[in-house]
């Protein structure tokens, strides 16, 4: 410490301001970058994100509220099942699907049905009929999917 007292008192007092002023520059410089930079940027960001988060609120919302609508809707059970079934599957596969029921579920067997048309499918047997894949064994091939699929129906 007593050698940075000598060399400062070494210092003509022009040299001692100027020295002086460098150093409150590169403090203040650093206490913009450290502290009232980031709390301002955040401060700017505030309105933007909190929009964001309301609209991500709002289709979480819309979500839950399907989720709610189907969970209260009855499932079909036994031959309706099986009837909704073979109707979503002529409806949006047509031909290109064949299904053999069983009790209690069915297996789908395709052919180079198109992944659009696998996905409705999919998702109509799910949401319509109630019916969960137990399993899947597809293949892309050059046309489409083939393959069969095998699900559960509810009781």
């Amino acid at each position: 410490m007593n050698a940075v007292q000598s060399w400062w008192s070494q210092r003509a007092p022009r040299e001692q301001y100027l020295l002086a002023a460098g150093l409150a520059l590169v403090l203040a410089a650093l206490l913009w970058m450290l502290a009232l930079a980031p709390a301002l940027k955040t401060l700017r960001q505030h309105d933007a994100r909190v929009a964001t988060l309301q609209a991500e609120l709002g289709r979480m919302q819309v979500l839950e509220a399907q989720a709610h609508q189907l969970q209260a809707q009855a499932a079909p059970g036994g031959d309706s099942a099986q009837q909704a079934l073979q109707a979503q599957t002529s409806t949006l596969l047509g031909k290109q699907a064949e299904l053999a029921l069983r009790s209690g579920g069915a297996t789908a067997t395709l052919r180079a049905v198109s992944p659009q048309a696998l996905g409705r499918w999919l998702a109509a047997i799910r949401t319509e009929v109630h019916a969960k894949v137990v399993q899947a064994r597809l293949q892309r091939t050059a046309d489409g999917w083939s393959g069969s699929v095998q699900l559960v129906l509810p009781e």
